[in-house]
């Protein structure tokens, strides 16, 4: 929290001065990003995060081990999945992506970007082909709406990792294809897949398995954050599923375990723990494991984001209510 509270602080200060309406200040840091090739209307909605670019090391060509192999990721501990057809099954930990955000890896031919913000708590996994090209992304350390800016390495254009779409430079309005994976419990994963791949723990000096958002998901309103609360009465930081441009309540999927709607099922089974609550990522509260599915069975590609980041980047979206 105390990180937490230095990183706002940083925040106001930026937000008070002319530079965070002026993207001239940040011409050094990015001499190769076309700051007049834009969809941004307003550049006060830029914010620094607190960590300079790559402050936040992307992870690049990760080593895996086999899952019966690991012994120090806790069961209710969260990864990101991935499960591509004809390729063995490939868990990303969340005690890991905390600290990254951002991992680059090739999975059976397919050059993946496995991505977590956890100030939104936005776990995506892009295909890294996009304008004819393999992009390689690292982390900004600039926020927008709270959400994480990435950037890609071959031209420097930056994008917003809640909706996979360049927001600045020679790539604006492109969009990333986002590949169905999903955040689960380390039980779930290695139960479902015993002979299956996990990433090895990256050789940096970070506490993993350590949560430096300590109660984060449990304040009332979003760090880096100044724009609409969510309609309905529904707190900032509560967890929704959000499928293309609807998002169903968590707490309404917990209470019915499973729902049919809008050409999707969606099952919620309990099992994995927060991992923006207490300083132990193993130890916090009850979130449960979400499964999206067709109509035919096959997954679906869906993110589970807070409330407030839902409505900032998906304004006219539908909520799920009942």
């Amino acid at each position: 929290m105390r990180r937490l509270a230095a990183t706002l602080a940083t925040a106001v200060v930026l937000l008070s001065g002319p530079a965070a309406a002026n993207p001239e200040i940040w011409r050094n840091e990015w001499p190769d990003t076309d700051f007049s090739t834009t969809a941004i209307d307003d550049w006060r909605e830029i914010l620094s995060g607190g960590p300079p670019k790559d402050g936040i090391p992307a992870i690049d060509d990760p080593s895996f081990i086999a899952v019966s192999e690991e012994s120090r990721i806790a069961e209710r501990e969260p990864v990101m999945t991935v499960e591509i057809d004809g390729q063995t099954p490939r868990a990303y930990p969340i005690r890991y992506l905390t600290w990254h955000e951002i991992v680059n890896d090739t999975v059976g031919g397919v050059p993946v970007a496995v991505t977590f913000c956890p100030l939104c708590n936005t776990g995506m996994v892009f295909d890294r082909r996009a304008a004819g090209r393999v992009l390689d992304f690292g982390v900004s350390g600039k926020l927008r709406n709270s959400d994480m800016i990435m950037y890609d390495r071959q031209t420097e254009s930056w994008w917003q990792q809640a909706v996979g779409e360049g927001i600045v430079g020679e790539l604006t309005g492109t969009e990333l294809t986002q590949l169905p994976a999903w955040m689960e419990s380390w039980e779930a994963f290695r139960t479902r897949n015993p002979n299956g791949l996990v990433m090895d723990q990256p050789a940096f000096p970070r506490s993993y398995g350590a949560n430096p958002y300590v109660g984060y998901d449990g304040s009332s309103r979003p760090f880096l954050y100044s724009g609409e609360t969510p309609p309905h009465g529904i707190e900032p930081l509560a967890r929704v599923v959000r499928v293309g441009a609807r998002a169903w309540p968590l707490t309404r999927l917990s209470e019915a375990g499973a729902i049919t709607e809008a050409g999707v099922t969606i099952t919620w089974e309990a099992g994995q723990a927060s991992a923006l609550d207490t300083r132990e990522i193993a130890a916090g509260r009850e979130v449960g494991n979400i499964r999206v599915k067709d109509a035919s069975g096959r997954d679906v590609a869906h993110d589970i984001m807070f409330a407030f980041a839902f409505h900032a980047f998906h304004p006219d979206g539908t909520w799920m209510l009942r």
